[in-house]
């Protein structure tokens, strides 16, 4: 179990949350769960595609980034989805019931905030659920007195200021480029395949086959199997220069169709799979303050660009990465989805990271690569759906 500000969270838990409002087309998986066996039409609305998304600041959200808004809200009040959703996490789940008092809340809640940021931030996101809950499901009034001269909380802004005396976006971007070989041997790097094991959080799960496959200029899929525990499916993350997958069988929706903003990141994380291709990525750039990742001294870059955000940090000496946030907006706050990268080695004249650690908002897990091999052939079923 994953612990969050206090209230327990299943490792494979959020994608749903406070709000609900929803109820999908289900039926009993192998695993005693419900999953989703309705695919989504083109173009068609969360208030379309599930029951009782009667919320105005969400029925009119694509299926997939409605999805992320329910993860955003649990995390933002330490819930999980049976919180909310009676028998959440078994086939007997209740997704449309308005029973629990907390579901008609939560919609009455949001549509404050969406309220709030409209009359008070011309439209601008600068109230989410967070702001108040951080984590808790009733937020706190006061400071406690034992805490106020302490140290202050580590909580980072989605958006960075800009720092004066920084070295500019651009210098940054450009010695991240050469520390990985230069921009004329990135050029070069059209395809490749990282292969290695991966650990699930605090080593729940147990291990899986971990594989990371990548052809230029915009496609990647992620998978993990367990060939020792087949009954756990092969979870995927993938996106095939057009279309994104989520499949995580274990989860209430086995497989998910990526849309709206989901569908951008996923997108936005294929194009940096590239790195030669990272100062195109966004429209716009800023440099933050300096921080610490993990004792290394790092510069923060973050590009922006329709929604979008991703925040960067490089070691100041190596000027390797080491962390990369990519945020996408709902109306209930940002998604965000963190990588950390180490242990970088040479591959054939360019370096690639062989740890890798990958946390979102339900879950998270490591990997360690053991191999890597560039400019070979990918089936195209790799960046397929699952």
């Amino acid at each position: 179990m994953m612990q969050f500000r206090g209230n327990k969270l299943p490792v494979f838990a959020a994608f749903t949350a406070a709000a609900g409002l929803m109820s999908l087309t289900l039926a009993p998986s192998a695993h005693g769960q419900a999953v989703n066996t309705k695919e989504v039409a083109k173009g068609e609305t969360s208030g379309h595609y599930y029951k009782n998304v009667t919320s105005a600041a969400l029925k009119d959200t694509t299926p997939s980034d409605f999805i992320a808004a329910m993860g955003v809200m649990t995390a933002a009040l330490g819930y999980d989805c049976s919180n909310c959703h009676p028998g959440a996490g078994t086939d007997t789940v209740d997704w449309v019931t308005d029973k629990d008092r907390k579901k008609v809340v939560a919609r009455k809640m949001l549509d404050m905030v969406v309220a709030i940021n409209k009359t008070h931030f011309a439209g601008v996101q600068q109230v989410t659920c967070f702001t108040c809950h951080h984590g808790l499901d009733l937020p706190t009034t006061s400071i406690q007195l034992d805490k106020l001269y302490g140290e202050p909380p580590d909580e980072k802004r989605d958006i960075v200021p800009v720092q004066a005396g920084e070295p500019p976006a651009a210098q940054i971007l450009d010695e991240y480029i050469t520390a990985l070989g230069g921009a004329a041997k990135l050029a070069t790097l059209k395809s490749y395949v990282a292969t290695g094991l991966s650990v699930g959080y605090e080593g729940a799960g147990g291990n899986g086959n971990f594989q990371i496959f990548a052809e230029a200029p915009a496609k990647r899929g992620v998978w993990i199997s367990f060939p020792e525990h087949p009954d756990r499916g092969t979870a995927a993350w993938t996106y095939d220069g057009t279309t994104g997958w989520i499949s995580q069988p274990r989860a209430y929706l086995g497989k998910l169709h990526l849309d709206g903003n989901d569908l951008a990141g996923a997108k936005l994380d294929s194009v940096l799979a590239f790195p030669g291709n990272i100062k195109t990525a966004f429209n716009t750039w800023r440099v933050g303050p300096e921080d610490v990742i993990h004792d290394h001294e790092v510069y923060v870059v973050q590009g922006s660009s329709n929604g979008l955000v991703g925040t960067f940090y490089f070691d100041k000496k190596t000027h390797l990465m080491v962390r990369y946030v990519r945020q996408t907006p709902t109306p209930a706050g940002r998604v965000s989805i963190q990588q950390d990268f180490d242990d970088y080695r040479e591959v054939q004249g360019i370096k690639f990271p062989f740890k890798y650690a990958f946390l979102w908002l339900d879950g998270r897990f490591s990997a360690e690569i053991k191999d890597v091999k560039i400019n070979v052939p990918v089936e195209a079923a790799k960046f397929g759906k699952p």
